[in-house]
């Protein structure tokens, strides 16, 4: 891969994976466009991480609070004043368990999810239909609490988000509005979930690495940062148009790219 196919493609994936048009679709079609056929998941996992960058930026705050009321919890086994941090923290680790389970089940046939144009079509048409659908649950205000069952639910979609084509922040926001959350809440429990399903791909990543004497070249790092300037942007443009409730309208762009990923798999 040349540096600049990665920067390229770093610059996708920091737009595509916070604007719910599937990341792993985009770079999917990128390395198929490009011809790029030797890196797959090391170098979708190295950018990701450069995303996931963006991430701890934003919601610093909220990682820091739910921390800080982990430990409290450890040294004193006293919840007073920590029970929102601390339910937070038990959805985010309830709902990474089915994460965790269907990613590694689909781990299996990376070699054909990650090589397939049709796939790809297909779920960004998937995507769409999933964002058009959520425009139905804007109008709540104050949203339900999120609870352990959601977290479950929530956490399913973001495991299957590991299908290129389908949008993890999508999907998980879409699937939040479904369960009644508000847009924000929503948001925010689907940014800070995928903080251990990406840690998780990283670490499963580098253990492939090791085993094949993989190594992280140029590209992969001028893609990472790329990602990570990018993905910032991306983030807080995402998180204002959720708030203003236009986050169904990249409904029409994932049909579109869909049905083109589609023809071109005939071509």
């Amino acid at each position: 891969m040349e540096i600049y196919q990665g920067i390229i493609l770093g610059i996708l994936q920091g737009l595509t994976e916070f604007l719910p048009v599937s990341s792993s679709g985009h770079l999917v079609l990128g390395q198929i466009y490009f011809d790029i056929t030797e890196y797959g998941l090391v170098f979708d996992a190295s950018v990701h991480m450069g995303t996931l960058g963006a991430v701890f930026i934003v919601y610093f705050k909220d990682i820091r609070e739910i921390l800080k009321s982990l430990v409290y919890y450890a040294g004193t086994r006293d919840t007073s004043g920590h029970e929102t941090n601390l339910a937070l923290a038990a959805a985010i680790t309830i709902g990474s368990v089915p994460t965790a389970i269907i990613g590694l089940v689909l781990k299996q046939f990376e070699h054909i999810l990650f090589t397939s144009a049709l796939l790809v079509g297909a779920m960004l048409i998937v995507t769409g239909t999933l964002l058009w659908l959520s425009r139905h649950c804007y109008r709540i205000k104050k949203g339900q609490p999120l609870t352990p069952f959601k977290a479950v639910i929530i956490g399913i979609f973001q495991g299957l988000a590991v299908i290129p084509g389908i949008s993890r922040s999508g999907a998980t926001i879409a699937t939040g509005l479904f369960t009644g959350l508000d847009r924000m809440t929503s948001a925010r429990f689907s940014f800070l979930l995928s903080i251990p399903a990406i840690l998780g791909a990283q670490i499963i990543s580098l253990k492939d690495m090791i085993e094949s004497q993989s190594y992280i070249d140029p590209a992969t790092i001028y893609g990472t940062i790329a990602s990570f300037i990018v993905g910032l942007v991306a983030l807080k443009l995402l998180l204002k148009l959720v708030n203003i409730g236009k986050f169904h309208l990249f409904a029409p762009y994932c049909w579109l790219a869909g049905i083109l990923a589609l023809f071109s798999n005939f071509l």
